[in-house]
């Protein structure tokens, strides 16, 4: 299995769509919602704002991350993706911050929303469309191998959920129990502020050099290639759609020069082939010598995704 280039025209087109569809789910629930003087509707909106603001970010990062390899970046443009992930975290923490503020000024101030028909009509109307982009947007991402789209739709997906806690609200007003507009508003703030701690919590494992494999899924597939004596000190980095990996590997202290690069080349080979994610394969060969030690291996846990998820891809 060969790892192809993603066609980006066709990424970058849904997003715009995506956009578009945002903003219009956003501008209903926040203009109703302050019509209707509903704080948890109000808050809804913003967050659904956000997923539009999410989308231009994702434009700038997605055209930034394809720039090909050059001289000041031999390793590509791939973390501008991940970086501009940071930007959306903090959109969502400024975000969260205005709602909580909302809140409290509402509860200094109370003013009882006007919930009607027209209310749940509104979100139930919103959270039609949020499942229709879900759907869309996580199929599409599968389909084009986009790892932000996929992502994305997941964030969507967040949103539907968060609707459904403001219908709670909506109900609990209509029965008579107002505060429970404002209390869901900062249940969905910290449902905001979870998912930019989501965010930059995967942000930062990839600009970190997190290990993206788990070294016992690569160790089988190297020591399977004849040639191999040993293999140690697994390493790996970067994004699940954009792996580098190191190892080291002990031959034949007789091995030709030509052989060995062979053997390097075909462990190369064998770990693209299991997993189409690695873009590259640094491999350093060692000799296998009579009593030499090999270090003593620490204990890896990959962060950014299962193995078994690359390889299945």
């Amino acid at each position: 299995m060969q790892h192809t280039e993603r066609p980006q025209g066709d990424v970058k087109r849904i997003l715009w769509g995506i956009l578009a569809l945002n903003l219009a789910v956003a501008l209903a629930k926040v203009l109703y919602g302050w019509a209707s003087r509903s704080a948890a509707m109000v808050a809804d909106g913003f967050h659904s704002l956000s997923d539009g603001t999410s989308n231009v970010i994702g434009l700038v990062g997605i055209t930034l991350a394809q720039k090909p390899i050059d001289r000041t970046h031999p390793y590509g443009h791939k973390k501008f993706e991940t970086f501009t992930t940071i930007g959306i975290a903090a959109l969502l923490l400024f975000v969260a911050f205005e709602v909580v503020t909302g809140v409290v000024d509402r509860i200094r101030h109370p003013v009882a929303p006007s919930v009607t028909a027209w209310s749940f009509a509104v979100m139930l109307a919103t959270m039609a469309v949020n499942a229709g982009v879900y759907l869309y947007e996580s199929r599409a991402g599968r389909r084009l191998g986009s790892d932000f789209l996929v992502a994305d739709s997941l964030h969507t997906r967040s949103d539907i959920l968060v609707s459904l806690s403001v219908l709670a609200g909506l109900a609990g007003v209509r029965l008579g129990l107002p505060w429970l507009d404002w209390a869901v508003a900062l249940v969905i703030a910290g449902l905001i502020a979870w998912s930019a701690w989501e965010i930059i919590r995967d942000g930062a494992n990839v600009l970190c050099d997190a290990a993206v494999f788990d070294p016992a899924f690569i160790d089988p597939v190297v020591r399977s290639i004849p040639g191999v004596r040993e293999v140690h000190q697994i390493r790996s980095r970067g994004r699940h759609d954009s792996a580098y990996v190191d190892l080291h590997v002990l031959v034949d202290p007789h091995l030709p020069v030509v052989k060995a690069h062979d053997l390097a080349h075909r462990i190369e080979e064998a770990l693209k082939g299991r997993l189409p994610a690695v873009v590259d394969v640094l491999v350093h060969v060692e000799p296998d010598l009579p009593g030499m030690e090999l270090p003593e291996e620490p204990r890896i846990e990959p962060v950014t995704a299962p193995a078994h998820e690359h390889a299945d891809r």
